[in-house]
């Protein structure tokens, strides 16, 4: 059986040509990533994500598969954003049925992955429109804004305001999510990360049934596996600042401007924020997906994320200043890079996740070696 640094090394040399060469050309909001999203499976990622007891190497969902993991979505990432933001909701998806799901519910899921079918993971409603059961209790109202891969992502994990119990909990459902008539691009009208398609998915009328559900009330809330998964997207976004970082340094090798002290400077600069990222990521990976991993180890990931924004916008600060106009010719990698990564790294709600990880520090006086 083929190692995982052998199934990387692999795609590697494919991925300028299948998913790096089509990035300029899905940057639309017409874009079509559905090639590479076939590239994927062909080369084995999306079923990579799985555990291993289910023809996977758990990549994002074992302690195993955890720098794996993080590997490939720093490469998918260094290739296009886009592309790595639907590979890491497919990631996250594959873990949240990992954990949560029946035996057979599970099965039933793996096996279309395997044959090729993306996840995904749906959670931010339609204001004033929040999904939840009608009703009848058969089937489902409301709408998912930001919903990514509209017409790629084949089931979804989709959150559930659960008004019918005490405590109006929130519960998971996985569901199918094909349905052409419900979708809506339209309202994804950003600068960047254009080809995710992250429009509406309207599920007024849709069935659900016990089958339907995903673990119990707020099981998707349980650390360390929510707030500690964000080291996925945090890979990536690592992965589109490295791209931003070899651009930058082999546009000055051919420009003859390498020697000048103030862009050696800044390539020190934008070297010591990329390794120090990675750093913090790899230790929150290993951390939040190790067995029994203590709800603590969250905040490993919190701080992470902290630390991979702050630098990714160093990247891009180092990179548009050396460059000058040049990293802003619309068309080129870096300016297409650059404004993927701006919108990416808003995601999702920062200045709560950085409220969330000083009160851990505060409220447990960890200091971060202890994490």
């Amino acid at each position: 059986m083929a190692r995982d640094e052998d199934i990387v090394q692999g795609v590697r040399a494919s991925l300028p040509e299948s998913i790096g060469a089509n990035a300029a050309e899905a940057d639309d909001l017409e874009g079509d990533l559905g090639r590479d999203i076939a590239a994927l499976h062909e080369a084995g990622w999306l079923t990579a994500c799985l555990p291993a007891t289910s023809g996977g190497r758990g990549w994002g969902s074992e302690h195993a598969g955890a720098v794996p993991a993080l590997d490939a979505l720093r490469r998918i990432g260094r290739a296009n954003l886009s592309v790595a933001r639907l590979f890491e909701g497919h990631m996250n998806a594959v873990k949240l049925i990992a954990v949560l799901a029946a035996p057979g519910q599970r099965e039933e899921v793996f096996t279309a992955v395997r044959e090729g079918e993306l996840l995904g993971v749906w959670g931010a409603d339609d204001p004033g429109d929040a999904v939840r059961r009608d009703a009848s209790g058969q089937a489902l109202r409301g709408a998912k804004r930001f919903a990514s891969g509209l017409g790629l992502v084949q089931q979804a994990v989709v959150t559930v305001t659960d008004d019918r119990r005490e405590g109006q909990g929130t519960r998971l459902a996985i569901l199918r999510v094909t349905d052409a008539a419900r979708m809506d691009a339209k309202p994804w009208q950003m600068a960047g990360m254009q080809a995710t398609r992250s429009g509406r998915y309207d599920f007024t009328g849709v069935s659900i049934t016990s089958d339907d559900w995903l673990g119990e009330p707020d099981a998707y809330y349980r650390e360390p596996h929510f707030e500690g998964g964000i080291w996925r997207y945090c890979a990536a976004h690592l992965g589109a600042a490295e791209a931003l970082f070899a651009h930058y340094r082999d546009g000055l090798v051919r420009s003859s401007r390498a020697e000048d002290p103030h862009q050696q400077r800044r390539i020190a600069e934008c070297a010591i924020a990329l390794e120090s990222t990675r750093l913090w990521l790899v230790r929150a990976a290993q951390a939040v997906e190790a067995d029994g991993a203590s709800s603590n180890t969250a905040t490993l990931s919190l701080l992470a994320r902290e630390a991979t924004a702050d630098n990714c916008r160093l990247v891009i600060e180092r990179v548009e200043a050396g460059l000058g106009m040049a990293a802003f010719a619309q068309g080129t990698p870096i300016e297409r890079i650059a404004r993927d990564l701006r919108v990416f790294l808003c995601q999702a709600n920062p200045d709560g996740k950085r409220v969330k990880a000083a009160a851990a520090l505060i409220d447990g006086k960890f200091l971060p070696a202890d994490l």
